[in-house]
C-alpha cells in the first residue's frame, strides 16, 4: 500500500515505535498489580509466569514483524485477517480490539482521576479525568508527530523509574545500601525462605492469564506501521528492542521486589515500587510513584486512542463501517475516527458509572480476550502468508523482514495462545469473560455476513433497475 493511498501521514520513526509499544504495555499492572502476582505465585513462580508470557509476546511480535514490513497498513491485523483468513473474522477482530482499548481507555481516564486525589484530596474526581480526556484528545487530534513524541516522553518516564528502581534495588539487595528490616545484605534468601514454590505449581498457571494481559499493548507497533517513515528498518528493530525492554523490565522488577519483600507480604493493597522505595528511606517515594504511575496512566490511554481510532480508520477505508470516518485533515489525522473512539470509551466511561455492575462489566468481560484472539489470528496470517508467498514463486529471501523459526515460532505462539482460553475455562474469576464474548463474537460474525446479504441483494436490484 503506497503512502499517498491512504491519507496518513508517515511520520513516526524506530524510537516512536519503541515508546509506543512500550507505553500501551508499562501501566498499572507493573507498578500496582504485580506484588498480586507475586502473592499468588511466589517469587519462582512470578518470575517463570513472566518468562513464558516474554516468549510468547515475542513470538507473536516476531509474525507481527514479517508481516507489517511484507504489508505496512496502518490497523493492520483486521486487514491481514481479511486477506489470510476471512471478512468476517477480520470485521469480529477489529470490533474486538477496538472494544479492548476503549473499555481500557475508560479505566485509564478513571484511574487518573483517583491518582490525583492524593494530591487534591477534596477535589472531585470527574474534574480531573475530563482535564485528561481532553489532553488526550489534542494530542491525538493535531499531529501523528505530535503523538509518536508525546508518548516517547510518557514512556520515558516510566521507563527511566523502572531502570533507577531496578538499580536501587539491586545495590539494597548486595548491601551497598542499607534497608529497613535487615541487619545484613538480603540477597535472595527471599526466594527459597518458604520452599521453591510456597503455593504449589498451580498458581504458576492461573497467574500467566494475568501475565498475558500485563503484556498486551505490545502489537501496536502493527497498527502504527503505516504512519512509520521506514517500515523495513523500524518494525524489525522496535519489534526486538520492545521484547528485549519488556523482559528485563518485567523479570527484573519482579526479581528484585521478591528479593527485599517476603512474598506473603508483597503489595496486594500498595505498590510494590512504593514499599521497596520506603523500606530504603527514599524521602518522597509516594508521591513519586504517584507521579510515574500517573504518567504511566496517561501513556496507556495516548496509546489506547491512537490505537481505537485507526482501527476505526481502517475499518471505514474498507467499507465495512461508514466510509466517512475514514476521512483524514491536512496532517494526515483520522479526525472524525478519533472523535468516534473518544466518544466511545466516554460512553464506557458512563456505564461504567451508571451501569457498572450489568454493561460496564459485559463491556471489561468481552473485551477481556481480545488480545489474545488477535495474537493467535496473527500467527495464523503468516502461516498463510508465507505459504501464499512461496506458492507465487517467491523466495523467503525477498522479504523486507524474515521472522526466524518458521514454522516452529508462529505455530508455538497459536498453541500457547490456544491454552491461554484453556486458563480462562478453569479460572472461576475469568471463566465469566468466556460466557459473554462467545455470544457477542457470534453477533459480530451474523451481523457481518448479514450486511453482506443485504448489500449484495439491493446491490444487485440496483442494477437491473
Amino acid at each position: 500500500m503506497e503512502p499517498e493511498a491512504t491519507g496518513l501521514e508517515r511520520k513516526m520513526e524506530s524510537r516512536h515505535l519503541t515508546m509506543i509499544s512500550l507505553g500501551g504495555v508499562i501501566g498499572t499492572g507493573l507498578f500496582l498489580s504485580s506484588g498480586y502476582t507475586i502473592h499468588q505465585a511466589g517469587p519462582l513462580g512470578a518470575i517463570i509466569a513472566y518468562a513464558i508470557g516474554s516468549l510468547l509476546v515475542y513470538f507473536v511480535m516476531l509474525c507481527l514483524g514479517e508481516l507489517s514490513v511484507a504489508m505496512p497498513y496502518a490497523g493492520s491485523f483486521h486487514l491481514y485477517a481479511n486477506r489470510f483468513i476471512g471478512p468476517g473474522t477480520a470485521f469480529t477482530i477489529a470490533i474486538l480490539y477496538w472494544l479492548n482499548w476503549a473499555v481500557a481507555l475508560a479505566s485509564e481516564f478513571t484511574a487518573a482521576g483517583l491518582l490525583m486525589q492524593r494530591w487534591f484530596p477534596g477535589s472531585p474526581t470527574w474534574m480531573w479525568s475530563a482535564i485528561f480526556i481532553a489532553v488526550v484528545f489534542a494530542l491525538n487530534i493535531l499531529s501523528v508527530r505530535l503523538y509518536g513524541e508525546s508518548e516517547f516522553w510518557f514512556a520515558s518516564i516510566k521507563v527511566f523509574a523502572i531502570v533507577a528502581f531496578i538499580i536501587i534495588g539491586l545495590l539494597a539487595i548486595f548491601g551497598a545500601i542499607p534497608i529497613s528490616g535487615y541487619d545484613s545484605a538480603p540477597l535472595f534468601g527471599n526466594f527459597v525462605s518458604d520452599g521453591w514454590f510456597p503455593n504449589g505449581i498451580a498458581p504458576i498457571f492461573s497467574t500467566l492469564l494475568t501475565v498475558v494481559f500485563a503484556f498486551s499493548g505490545t502489537e501496536v507497533v502493527g497498527v502504527a506501521a503505516g504512519e512509520t517513515r521506514d517500515p523495513g528498518s523500524a518494525i524489525p528493530k522496535a519489534v526486538h528492542t520492545t521484547v528485549l525492554r519488556l523482559a528485563i523490565f518485567f523479570i527484573g522488577s519482579i526479581a528484585v521486589m521478591a528479593a527485599l519483600i517476603p512474598w506473603h507480604k508483597s503489595g496486594v493493597d500498595t505498590s510494590p515500587f512504593v514499599l521497596v522505595f520506603q523500606s530504603i528511606g527514599m524521602p518522597f517515594a509516594g508521591d513519586i510513584m504517584n507521579f510515574v504511575v500517573l504518567t504511566a496512566v496517561l501513556s496507556a490511554a495516548n496509546s489506547g486512542l491512537y490505537v481505537c481510532s485507526r482501527m476505526v480508520w481502517s475499518l471505514a477505508k474498507e467499507r465495512m463501517i461508514p466510509v466517512g470516518l475514514a476521512k483524514t485533515n491536512f496532517r494526515g489525522v483520522p479526525v472524525f475516527a478519533v472523535m468516534f473512539s473518544m466518544a466511545g470509551s466516554l460512553l464506557a466511561l458512563l456505564s461504567s458509572v451508571v451501569a457498572a455492575s450489568t454493561v460496564y462489566l459485559a463491556l471489561v468481560a468481552v473485551s477481556g480476550l481480545a488480545t489474545i484472539v488477535v495474537w493467535a489470528s496473527v500467527a495464523v496470517c503468516q502461516i498463510r502468508f508465507r505459504r501464499q508467498w512461496t506458492a507465487e514463486g517467491h523466495s523467503v529471501d525477498e522479504l523486507g523482514y524474515r521472522a526466524p523459526g518458521y514454522p516452529f515460532v508462529p505455530w508455538a505462539a497459536i498453541v500457547m495462545c490456544a491454552l491461554a482460553l484453556v486458563l480462562v475455562v478453569f479460572d472461576e474469576s475469568q471463566r465469566s469473560t468466556l460466557y459473554y464474548m462467545i455470544p457477542f463474537v457470534g453477533l459480530c460474525y451474523a451481523f457481518y455476513y448479514a450486511r453482506e446479504a443485504w448489500r449484495r441483494k439491493h446491490g444487485a436490484q440496483g442494477d437491473n433497475n
